[in-house]
């Protein structure tokens, strides 16, 4: 089975192929540049230095949120053209469940917990552990208060991983309230990985858990920035 995988739903920008269980290539960049300056040119180079037919992949996995609303429509308009242009199906991979891949077969009793900086003192959030050798989702992915999500890891009185872009964040505020033992996880393992979207990704695939490219929709899990102040305008108008 052949998967190429794409993740462009935070501040990193991945793109990896892989075959059987090798992952064959990666590129990952954590560096400032936007995503649709960054993406294609990165899978054009995985293409060229391994020889990639595109023809011959089984499906696209994508990064299907939440996360930055431009980066998950850079990801999934990249995605989408893909699976039309040579007919393959999609497999979108909630980014919150493929950073906790990351952590694969984490001991049975502790908690992972990716959290993404969604501005406003909230994290994109879910809480997931590895059950014989398969990620469980403990509470399902959703935008919260980080002190509400603290609460509710100190009320399971488990210990708790955490990885995401919200640690340099929100780091002040978990040493301070989190009462359970916890850890973040290192460099190499605590941001999006294609990698990781890639392998899940061959899981769900196996499940039957795949999309036509028109079927595809990124999970943005609230409405963004523009539409808040739409909304609010227009409120402001009917008040008149």
């Amino acid at each position: 089975m052949k998967i190429l995988a794409l993740d462009s739903s935070g501040l990193v920008a991945s793109v990896a192929l892989i075959e059987g269980d090798a992952l064959v290539a990666e590129y990952t960049m954590n560096y400032k540049k936007t995503h649709s300056q960054t993406l294609l040119p990165m899978l054009d180079e995985i293409k060229k230095a391994v020889d990639l037919d595109l023809e011959t992949l089984d499906a696209i996995a994508v990064a299907a949120g939440p996360g930055s609303f431009t980066g998950l429509r850079i990801g999934s308009a990249t995605a989408k053209g893909l699976g039309l242009a040579l007919h393959k199906p999609l497999i979108g991979v909630p980014t919150l469940e493929a950073l906790a891949y990351n952590l694969y077969d984490t001991d049975k009793d502790t908690l992972i917990c990716p959290i993404m900086d969604a501005r406003r003192k909230q994290v994109y959030t879910g809480i997931y552990a590895f059950r014989e050798h398969r990620l469980v989702t403990v509470k399902e992915q959703a935008a919260l208060p980080m002190e509400e999500l603290l609460a509710e890891l100190n009320k399971r009185e488990q210990p708790v991983i955490f990885l995401g872009d919200g640690v340099p964040v929100f780091k002040d505020m978990i040493q301070e309230k989190c009462q359970v033992s916890y850890s973040f996880a290192p460099a190499h393992l605590n941001r999006q990985r294609a990698g990781a979207v890639a392998a899940l990704g061959a899981v769900y695939y196996k499940e039957g858990k795949i999309q036509t490219p028109e079927e595809h929709q990124p999970e943005y899990l609230r409405v963004s920035q523009a539409e808040r102040e739409r909304a609010k305008r227009l409120a402001k108008n009917g008040n008149h």
